[in-house]
């Protein structure tokens, strides 16, 4: 599986920070509900790697590991069954180790010297972090212009309103968000409201919405 593969289908990821195993069957269900059946469980927390483990069992979810820093997480993602990695940053080692395991990796960059190194070490798609904080779209359309080849996963300070904006870049292959499974959602266990969320984001952000630069409110309303 490519990194084209696991994005086909999926250009808003959703970004899920979780330190709590148990809550992964509801928060799985409600992802699916929502019409996003995908999901970036970061290694930020203790439990990452059980988070993960939980909702890769789910045969209607595609689940890959966010936040992975080592070696050692990409293996502990690779057990869990993840399958993709993301990255914050570039690392060589942690790029390597993937394509020895066969995952697909997706690393952070915000340079073009950073571009220009995941593309010595055979990648095509990066992500461009942190989006807003390095200039947001302007950005990203300045990259693009000496990258042809490359197509950027933004993610970082994105919101409901701008996502549509980003994804009617054509270099811009998916977007990385987390206003759909915000931590105050998951802790009270609001899982109608992460699914709602997830169905306007969805609708917010179709191949239509992203052309004309619909938006929605934080919570996820179209406006």
């Amino acid at each position: 599986m490519s990194v084209a593969d696991v994005l086909r289908g999926h250009r808003v990821v959703p970004v899920v920070v979780l330190d709590d195993p148990g809550a992964a069957d509801d928060l799985g269900a409600a992802l699916v509900a929502g019409g996003l059946p995908v999901a970036e469980a970061t290694f930020r927390t203790p439990q990452a790697a059980a988070v993960l483990r939980r909702l890769a069992q789910r045969s209607d979810l595609v689940v890959g590991a966010g936040t992975v820093l080592t070696t050692r997480q990409v293996d502990q993602a690779y057990e869990a069954g993840a399958r993709f990695v993301v990255s914050p940053g570039l690392s060589a080692e942690v790029v390597r180790r993937c394509q020895t395991l066969g995952l697909p990796v997706i690393p952070g960059v915000s340079t073009a010297t950073e571009i220009m190194a995941a593309l010595d070490l055979g990648l095509d798609t990066v992500k461009f972090f942190p989006a807003e904080a390095s200039g947001g779209l302007p950005t990203v359309k300045a990259l693009a212009a000496a990258f042809p080849q490359v197509r950027f996963v933004p993610t970082g300070g994105i919101t409901a309103q701008s996502a549509p904006i980003y994804l009617g870049h054509p270099s811009v292959a998916a977007i990385g968000a987390s206003w759909m499974v915000a931590p105050d959602l998951l802790a009270a266990g609001k899982w109608d409201e992460v699914t709602a969320r997830c169905t306007a984001t969805v609708a917010a952000t179709s191949s239509g919405a992203a052309r004309s630069g619909a938006s929605t409110d934080v919570q996820g309303k179209v406006s």
